[in-house]
């Protein structure tokens, strides 16, 4: 039975925020079953979403609705914890509304895929111990044909309205949906699970799941892709938009301000971020320089580029052999953590190459989170493809970001939290999370990972890349840059590759806003290290201060600044006693 959001009883401020959270959270999870799924319940798997315009329309209502009654709320009757429960609902419903109102789900792909390569991670993301969960899979691919064509209306009805990606988006997204077209069902990628049945189940049952499983492809998922294929190659990408950027859109200058407030969880306006992307640049070029002198290189800075890009030294020789030294760097950082950590997660992580699948328009890696209740972990992905394009003096600050003390650490530390509410466990805000996977990377430099002058660049040019994205994110959605703009401005200042440079910039093209939430939040978290060494002195803790910054998970970083003033003030006051 679907929810209501009818007006609360009157009563304690403390159980009307309380009833809003659960009946959000539960709104939540029976509107999106693919996020039920994902955060360890089964009660939905054998759903899809209802993705119609008309489902986002009751979902906006309903939003809407409860930030109204969130919003009538007296905050400071609250208890400080309950507070920041307070402002973070107040912030995604906030986020919620507006997106609703701007029509963002009118464009549901980007530069990397879109709802169909969502569908299939999600579905490889199932648990599967028996027959049961067998046939919610089966359940899912039988209503993928539905599920594609509510999407197909849904972008029908932005083309409408003028609602439309760039040209070179929707280009990419086509091309990521031909790998999940086979002539063989058993070829499919989502056919994988049933190669290898659970022991315990007879053989007719096993026979059963397979013959199943394969018409649902053969009949229903493999001709949807090719309706999608043909749509996206007949309708979509020619109505598609010539211009790059989001102010380019109906009512995009408005929109792009509003994912700049939400990406960094700041008040921060497009040009704000700019200069302070400018300043950053200024400054690593300088620290880069540096290296490059140390090193003793006859050259410019373009020499070195070139250098660091067609130097064979630089590269792996197999995709085995680039796994097995991120491997080997993570166990590396395993080991060491104790020392800036005092509370580490119970969950592991393991590593893996990016699926072939996505691997030509995907970045150089990824974490993507495990479930204690699904018992699945976390997976630090490395992406294998065209190793010419991989550099290993990279891999350190990569490893440090994706896996440990970044992402892995962070989000699993999260999911084990009892005491905050389950939406909280679960959302992710860019700025704290991939803030914090930023600022791991300068930890390299206190673990001694970072091995050579050549590995120490590669956490510069990391750096650089971040502050670069500052630049160029804003360049293309607010200042009119053209593609071609920001991939030069990219290519001149990072040793990242060509192939690298092309597919980020895609991807900031695809998704206006997000690249700015890594070097904000990094910036954020070293002004708060940095304001809490010079106050606190010898009494400054860097394990202390992890904690703080870890301890209520993902929060917006004006939740996050508050905690850690608070944290200094307690020190200060525990040492006037």
């Amino acid at each position: 039975m679907l929810l209501t959001n009818a007006p609360l009883l009157a009563q304690s401020a403390t159980a009307t925020l309380d009833d809003l959270i659960n009946q959000d959270w539960e709104f939540r999870l029976q509107e999106d079953p693919l996020l039920a799924t994902s955060v360890g319940m089964t009660e939905y798997d054998h759903q899809l979403p209802d993705a119609t315009v008309a489902a986002e329309q009751r979902r906006a209502d309903f939003f809407k609705n409860e930030l109204r009654q969130l919003l009538a709320l007296d905050r400071a009757e609250l208890s400080e914890d309950e507070q920041i429960n307070y402002d973070f609902l107040r912030f995604i419903l906030e986020n919620d509304t507006a997106q609703a109102y701007y029509q963002s789900y009118l464009i549901p792909i980007d530069a990397e895929g879109g709802f169909h390569t969502s569908f299939v991670m999600a579905l490889q993301q199932m648990p599967l111990n028996d027959g049961s969960d067998y046939d919610n899979y089966i359940s899912r691919l039988n209503a993928y044909g539905t599920y594609t064509d509510q999407y197909i209306q849904r972008m029908r009805t932005g083309i409408a309205k003028g609602l439309v990606p760039p040209k070179l988006v929707a280009k990419n997204a086509q091309e990521t949906i031909a790998p999940y077209v086979t002539d063989t069902p058993e070829e499919h990628v989502l056919y994988q699970p049933f190669e290898k049945l659970p022991l315990q189940l007879g053989t007719a049952e096993k026979n059963r799941l397979q013959k199943a499983a394969q018409e649902a492809i053969k009949a229903v998922v493999v001709p949807a892709m090719q309706r999608f294929a043909t749509f996206m190659k007949d309708i979509y990408v020619p109505q598609a938009a010539e211009a790059t950027g989001a102010s380019t859109r109906p009512q995009g200058q408005a929109w792009y301000e509003q994912r700049v407030r939400y990406f960094t969880t700041l008040s921060l306006t497009p040009e704000e971020v700019f200069v302070r992307g400018e300043r950053e640049v200024t400054r690593l070029q300088t620290a880069m320089q540096a290296i490059i002198d140390s090193l003793g290189f006859e050259g410019d800075f373009a020499d070195f580029l070139t250098f660091l890009r067609t130097d064979p030294q630089f590269y792996a020789t197999s995709p085995e052999a680039l796994l097995q030294e991120a491997a080997w760097i993570a166990k590396q950082i395993d080991g060491q953590l104790p020392e800036l950590f005092s509370h580490l997660p119970r969950q592991p992580y393991g590593v893996a190459p990016v699926p072939a699948a996505i691997a030509p328009t995907y970045t150089s890696g990824r974490y993507v989170a495990g479930s204690v209740d699904n018992h699945r972990a976390g997976t630090y992905w490395v992406n294998t493809y065209q190793l010419e394009n991989r550099p290993r003096y990279a891999l350190p600050a990569l490893t440090l970001h994706e896996a440990v003390p970044g992402h892995h650490l962070q989000i699993a530390l999260a999911q084990e939290m009892e005491d905050i509410p389950a939406f909280r466990k679960h959302t992710y805000l860019s700025a704290y999370g991939e803030g914090w996977a930023l600022y791991a990377e300068s930890l390299g430099e206190e673990l001694g990972i970072y091995q050579d002058l050549y590995q120490q660049f590669g956490r510069l040019t990391y750096e650089m890349w971040r502050a670069c994205r500052l630049v160029v994110d804003v360049g293309i959605h607010a200042k009119g840059w053209t593609r071609e703009q920001a991939v030069t401005y990219m290519a001149d200042r990072t040793a990242l590759s060509t192939h690298e440079v092309n597919t980020e910039i895609d991807r900031y093209i695809g998704w206006p806003g997000q690249a700015l939430s890594y070097k904000i939040g990094e910036l954020k978290i070293q002004e708060l290290r940095q304001r809490a060494e010079s106050t606190l002195g010898d009494a400054f803790n860097i394990r202390e201060f992890h904690e703080v910054v870890l301890q209520n998970g993902s929060v917006p970083l004006f939740v996050l600044e508050k905690q850690v003033d608070d944290y200094i003030e307690e020190i200060q006051s525990c040492s006037k006693q």
